[in-house]
């Protein structure tokens, strides 16, 4: 067995585990928001708080008797992961989960492509062809439920994209995935807690139904948390460019899910675009290795 099969073998279950929480996380998100059960700021603080907490215990329990609490992270991470945050909710409550999904995953990858190409990175030409072929299934997959989205709702979720294109830059130098997600979380707490505040001045639209708070902490504690975490630690296994192409998979992985939960019917088009996005994902991680 080859010395870097193992780390190739961690890096793919990882990767894994991270896409199906930010497949799952949307789903909490949509189910919250389009119910109404929540505004979109208070779910962002909950959201986030929650994330912080568990992380917060986990990083403990891993450093009792050693050196104390390892929690790491920056300020700059926790700023994108706040800004990430909050325009996704606060987007989805005027987009379609199709539009929103075309947005955020094509400006993920349109920064992360950028900064990639910028730090010397040459994708080999089956890697573009990949990403070119999952391109087109994701469009494909979406375009019947497009409409001309409301300016302010697209320009958010486009900054969400971009938001999180750039947190997980920042993240394929991290040594430590449990130690600075818990760190980034916890700055990021009294970030979202002001725009919430700001939000119940301003907006006047602060409220919240159990069921709504139930779904924050979940998508908090478990989805954006431990998922993050899971994130972190693939992204060192990765390179900027295939970190960014395999996101694309997250749509396909979210309208699964909305099969299999919420009970929407499996379509010829769903299937034949999930092969195609899967496909081209395939084909940009193998290519460099053929």
């Amino acid at each position: 067995m080859s010395p870097r099969t193992p780390i190739a073998a961690r890096t793919l279950v990882l990767t894994a585990l991270a896409l199906v929480a930010f497949a799952a996380n949307s789903i909490l998100c949509r189910k919250a928001l389009g119910a109404d059960a929540i505004d979109a700021a208070s779910f962002t603080s909950v959201r986030i708080a929650s994330g912080a907490i568990v992380l917060a215990v986990l990083a403990t329990r891993r450093a009792r008797g050693v050196d104390g609490p390892r929690v790491r992270g920056s300020w700059r991470s926790a700023a994108w992961l706040v800004l990430y945050a909050l325009a996704f909710s606060f987007a989805y409550r005027a987009l379609t989960a199709g539009t929103g999904a075309l947005l955020l995953f094509g400006l993920v990858q349109l920064t992360m492509l950028l900064a990639a190409v910028r730090a010397g990175e040459r994708p080999p030409a089956l890697e573009w062809l990949g990403l070119a072929l999952a391109a087109a299934g994701l469009v494909a997959l979406v375009l019947p439920g497009l409409s001309a989205p409301p300016a302010h709702a697209a320009l958010l979720m486009a900054a969400a994209g971009v938001a999180w294109g750039l947190y997980s830059l920042r993240g394929k130098s991290s040594k430590d995935a449990l130690g600075d997600t818990a760190g980034n979380f916890a700055r990021a707490v009294p970030m979202a807690l002001v725009a919430s505040a700001a939000s119940v001045l301003l907006a006047h639209d602060a409220h919240a139904t159990p069921a709504g708070l139930a779904l924050a902490a979940a998508s908090g504690a478990v989805t954006s948390g431990l998922g993050y975490v899971a994130w972190y630690a693939a992204l060192s296994g990765l390179t900027s460019a295939r970190a960014a192409i395999v996101q694309l998979a997250v749509p396909v992985i979210a309208a699964l899910g909305g099969v299999l939960l919420l009970g929407e019917p499996i379509t010829p088009r769903l299937a034949l675009c999930g092969a195609t996005i899967l496909g081209g994902i395939a084909l940009a991680l193998v290519s460099r290795r053929a």
